[in-house]
């Protein structure tokens, strides 16, 4: 048996559109259902976006067993086979917009496509896994099908969550099993789930003592019968292959001891409950004040999936925040003292233009950046084996992070594009002011494991990057200061010169800048945003410096911000104590040139 006959039995409401009351479900309706022409062109639909997606060699076996099965799931003939590979081969793209005529056409598709989309989904997880290529499928036919990003999102949480009580225990039942199971093989792996009641599911270990709660909880969305196949011993499995190690997923994961240079690492959690896709946020560096906790810069990701923030090398992490205070502090008596010719907006970084008074104020922070550098690389590195574990379950995971925390997601991309076979557990990638090599040949590679898209978020102007690689600047390009010009659909660059002045405004505007890298947010107290205009992409590029410049380029436009502005209440004293006031030096671009300048 596999998740088939679970998620078959009732597909979560299939048809209810996004604003019908929870309760009021029509009967169901999948893709084996759909007239003979109708399931063609559901299957025919994927089959050129599969090739339109996923078009490299390490992603053919994926393409062609997923379309295969798809064949199998709508009760097609075998004999469409040779049609169905054309398609994937790059025939027929020309024929997209006919096969979704043919599924607008379909009566039982009358209220929406959404039925189709929970259909992928059901699908996508039958097997006990839910790949990340997957899921850019079902988004990428979504859109074109018209069904809302949030309708996916909901039906894929009301599964999640059904599975997640389905195996729930409180913290008194979990502890009287856990006597009665003392001593034996696995107890080990209980523990585990001790160490995770409410974050959580212990599930997969218990010898079938779980059955009755995985009963109990998922009839409500999955039906008499789903539920039935869940109580089983194998659907256990399943659940625990989607959810993770025990069920208790990244919550239970936590170093027992140092690995190579790497002294601290474990998962936070920034939400509650099960989903079937998940997002890890890594932070930078820590600071005084409001930034000193690793969760405290994403209060606003939006309340979509399952997230976790990366608690790493926290002692070098507070050194190297203390390190750029003083930095700061020692720069606003610079600023005070002589005219700079370095202008933070001229995107033009090279040695010769810092100050000698500003190379000597720089010892107090040369070192501990350098060890972080160091040390988030090796972090990146065990990421890459903790995802490739599957330590949390068999899930997409998207990444993102600012700073040193996007040196570690591009160092765990490196590593995992080092081994074959690492496509499809990394869903989309967000790099903000990421300090690391931004030639074309790395990014290429780590490219091949992302699934969905690749965002690096840069500012020309950003300053202080510039002058902690003043060494290297001029043999090294940063990823963090420029576009990166691969050609590749998953490459998206967003020029954040409108919101970040400086590298320490990837902590402080990150709520700003996540709507404007496209990160659905949710509203924070105390926080608004103001978004005009529009933003050209062109061969991947968005720019956010200058929108009427933008009006002459590309032809493609999304909307992610032109202009953003973050209006913050509470007393302004408060925030200055924090050490994070950036002096304004961009008037100086006006003034002479300092005699101290070689």
């Amino acid at each position: 048996m596999n998740l088939c006959s679970v998620v078959a039995s009732d597909p979560g409401g299939a048809g209810r559109t996004q604003d019908a009351p929870c309760d009021q479900r029509p009967e169901k309706v999948t893709g084996s259902q759909l007239t003979e022409q109708g399931r063609f062109a559901y299957a025919a639909l994927c089959g050129v976006s599969l090739c339109q997606l996923f078009t490299g060699e390490e992603n053919s076996v994926f393409r062609e067993q997923y379309l295969q099965g798809l064949v199998r799931w709508l009760d097609l003939d075998e004999s469409v086979m040779p049609v169905m590979g054309a398609f994937l081969s790059g025939l027929g793209s020309e024929g997209s917009d006919n096969f979704l005529s043919i599924l607008q056409a379909e009566p039982l598709l009358a209220a929406g496509a959404t039925p189709i989309v929970q259909d992928m989904v059901s699908f996508s997880v039958k097997d006990a896994q839910y790949d990340a290529r997957s899921r850019v499928l079902i988004r990428h036919v979504s859109c074109l099908l018209r069904v809302s990003p949030r309708q996916l999102e909901e039906f894929e949480e009301t599964l999640g969550e059904s599975l997640r009580e389905a195996g729930e225990e409180s913290e008194e039942e979990s502890s009287r099993r856990l006597r009665r199971e003392r001593g034996r093989k696995l107890r080990r792996y209980l523990l585990i789930g001790l160490a995770t009641v409410g974050g959580g599911t212990v599930i997969g270990v218990t010898g079938g003592l779980a059955a009755p709660f995985v009963a109990a909880g998922a009839g409500a969305v999955l039906g008499a019968g789903g539920a039935a196949a869940l109580g089983s011993a194998t659907g256990i499995a399943i659940m625990a292959s989607l959810f993770g190690a025990a069920g208790a997923g990244l919550t239970g994961y936590k170093m027992n001891k140092c690995v190579g240079a790497i002294e601290e690492f474990e998962f936070l959690p920034l939400s509650s409950g099960k989903h079937l896709h998940l997002t890890i946020a890594v932070t930078g560096w820590l600071c005084s004040g409001k930034y000193s906790s690793f969760q405290a810069p994403w209060g606003s990701l939006g309340e979509c999936g399952e997230q976790y923030c990366l608690l790493w090398e926290s002692r070098f992490l507070k050194d190297l925040g203390s390190a750029m205070a003083s930095l700061l502090d020692g720069l606003v008596s610079i600023v005070a003292q002589e005219a700079l010719k370095y202008t933070v907006l001229s995107g033009i970084l090279t040695a010769l233009t810092w100050p000698a008074s500003l190379l000597a104020a720089a010892s107090v922070i040369d070192h501990p950046w350098c060890v972080c550098l160091n040390r988030s690389a090796e972090v990146g590195k065990h990421l890459a084996q903790v995802l490739r574990s599957r330590q949390q379950g068999k899930r997409p995971v998207s990444l993102i992070g600012f700073s040193l925390g996007a040196r570690v997601i591009y160092y765990c991309l490196q590593e995992l594009a080092n081994d074959q076979g690492s496509e499809g557990v990394v869903e989309d990638v967000f790099l903000l002011g990421a300090p690391v090599d931004g030639s074309e040949k790395a990014w290429e590679k780590m490219a091949k494991v992302v699934a969905g898209k690749i965002v690096n978020g840069y500012c020309r102007g950003d300053w202080l990057l510039g002058f902690l690689y003043r060494s290297s600047a001029a043999q090294l390009s940063v990823a963090g200061l420029q576009p990166i010009n691969i050609q590749d659909r998953r490459m998206i660059n967003v020029d954040l010169s409108a919101v970040v002045k400086g590298h320490l405004d990837y902590m402080r505007q990150m709520d700003t800048i996540l709507v404007a890298v496209g990160v659905p947010t949710k509203e924070v107290p105390g926080a608004s945003f103001a978004l005009t205009g529009a933003v050209k992409v062109t061969e991947g590029t968005a720019d956010l410096s200058d929108p009427a410049r933008s009006g002459n380029q590309g032809t493609e436009t999304q909307n992610l911000a032109a202009e953003a502005e973050k209006e913050t209440s509470g007393d302004a004293n408060e925030e200055a104590g924090d050490g994070w006031e950036i002096p304004d030096i961009s008037h100086l671009s006006r003034a002479r040139a300092s005699p101290e300048l070689a």
